[in-house]
């Protein structure tokens, strides 16, 4: 297959390795989906790509919530019809305060973006790529 007919998800594509990836990717032809919290960054990683931006999607999501992962599959699903790649990069990182200090609140954001939120998005992604050839 072409890469011109896959199409990649890169989570966290708003800054960093995620936006550099997800540049990459567009540039290589790929039909690149690009998720993460703030819709303002990710419009700004498809407009760094130049030309080939326009085969980029923006969709909003918080990838530690099972509801917001699925409605981001399912979106993928209705503009592409299938998902070659994933790229489970979102991240979150604990506030530079001591350990014992750490809330509950603060570890739970960590675990639900990097451990719940890869786990989510390689299900849902697993659900779209089985069926595909």
């Amino acid at each position: 297959m072409a890469t011109q007919a896959k199409v990649a998800l890169v989570t966290g594509a708003g800054s960093g390795i995620g936006r550099a990836s997800a540049i990459a990717l567009l540039k290589a032809g790929y039909k690149t989906v690009l998720t993460g919290r703030r819709l303002d960054a990710l419009e700004e990683t498809i407009q760094l790509a130049g030309d080939a931006g326009k085969a980029g999607l923006a969709v909003s999501a918080d990838v530690g919530k099972p509801e917001p992962v699925a409605d981001l599959f399912a979106k993928i699903k209705s503009a592409h019809g299938r998902l070659d790649v994933l790229f489970n990069n979102a991240g979150a990182n604990a506030p530079g305060v001591a350990f014992e200090d750490l809330t509950f609140e603060q570890w739970q954001k960590v675990v639900d973006v990097n451990l719940t939120g890869s786990f989510l998005c390689a299900q849902q992604a697993f659900r779209i790529m089985k069926d595909q050839d």
